[in-house]
């Protein structure tokens, strides 16, 4: 038997990084994503974000690969956004997104600084958080893919 530990912390923004996720649309989205986690045998940690992007903690079994979990995630997402609310014809997700491997030892951290994103938007926009991340996991990039 194999055993395996596999969290990630995932982050992709709305397209364009418009605001989409105002309540009471995000605590829905946050039900409906968590379902779309199990449903694919993952279990959903902490799902929280501001109006223009999401932070997801999953633990997802080996056979699942990240790509595909949030493929999953976002493409059932967005249809179940368009299908319940009619004044989001416009919604989407960005094509990109960015996931880091969690271990326990920091587990608790990640979930407050996932807990506590609003508050953490008051200080830093998307981008610098992003870049932050990129950075702090070791992740080269160029500026000008980032979008």
């Amino acid at each position: 038997m194999s055993y395996t530990s596999l969290r990630y912390h995932v982050v992709f923004s709305t397209k364009d990084h418009r605001p989409w996720l105002k309540p009471p649309i995000l605590p829905q989205l946050t039900a409906f994503i968590g379902g779309i986690m199990r449903n694919i045998g993952g279990q959903p940690v902490e799902i929280n974000g501001p109006e223009d992007h999401l932070h997801i903690i999953i633990s997802l079994p080996a056979t699942v690969a990240i790509a595909e979990a949030v493929r999953k995630i976002k493409s059932n997402s967005s249809r179940w956004i368009h299908e319940t609310f009619q004044d989001m014809a416009e919604f989407g997700w960005q094509d990109e997104y960015s996931a880091f491997t969690v271990s326990m030892s920091v587990l608790p951290k990640v979930i407050e600084y996932v807990r506590n994103q609003k508050l953490h938007h008051a200080r830093m926009d998307f981008m610098d958080e992003l870049k932050t991340l990129l950075r702090k996991h070791g992740i080269k990039f160029d500026e000008k893919y980032l979008v």
